[in-house]
């Protein structure tokens, strides 16, 4: 039996994606489709496919005098088209709700970022606390998303594969007030 892998590939991308780089945001009612993966496939590689997703963040601080006195904050789940690809001759929509989930579970870091960035109180370390946030909040999400490929087996195993979209469901609606606007 051919073995079917995908492998996620995590992009952290803070500020730096380039103004005519083409993204798709996460939406709610918005899946991916394999038209969207528009890299070119790796060679020699077992992967049938390659989800290329990251958080980006950006943030604003006023200040009185020189104290902060508010602040605004932007995080958004992007993907990134040119940079995910897969192999046509392998794919299939099983594979392909794979990879939404590697999405998905971008979406919910970003959820759980939005929460902790509300909970903050301002103050004049306000740019440290909000760096520090982002940073943990891109290990814990490369965290899972290494745990998601590693018990599902890179989707082979079906069982924890439906395990995983349970919950990922699950802590999505969890921090459903903080979720993408669509």
């Amino acid at each position: 039996m051919l073995q079917l892998k995908s492998i996620f590939l995590f992009l952290s991308i803070v500020l730096l994606s380039t103004s005519n780089e083409v993204t798709i945001s996460w939406r709610n009612n918005y899946k991916l489709s394999w038209e969207h993966f528009k890299g070119q496939p790796q060679k020699n590689t077992d992967a049938v496919a390659v989800t290329a997703s990251g958080i980006t963040f950006s943030y604003s601080l006023k200040h009185r005098n020189s104290e902060v006195i508010d602040f605004t904050a932007n995080v958004e789940a992007h993907f990134y088209p040119e940079k995910s690809w897969y192999i046509k001759e392998r794919a299939n929509q099983y594979i392909l709700a794979h990879e939404q989930l590697h999405f998905d579970i971008t979406e919910l870091h970003v959820r759980k970022l939005r929460h902790q960035i509300s909970q903050v109180k301002i103050n004049n370390f306000l740019k440290k606390t909000l760096d520090r946030l982002h940073q943990n909040s891109n290990e814990e999400l490369a965290k899972m998303q290494k745990l998601y490929d590693t018990e599902s087996h890179n989707s082979i195993n079906t069982e924890a594969q439906t395990k995983w979209q349970k919950f990922v469901a699950k802590e999505l609606e969890k921090y459903e007030a903080y979720k993408s606007a669509d």
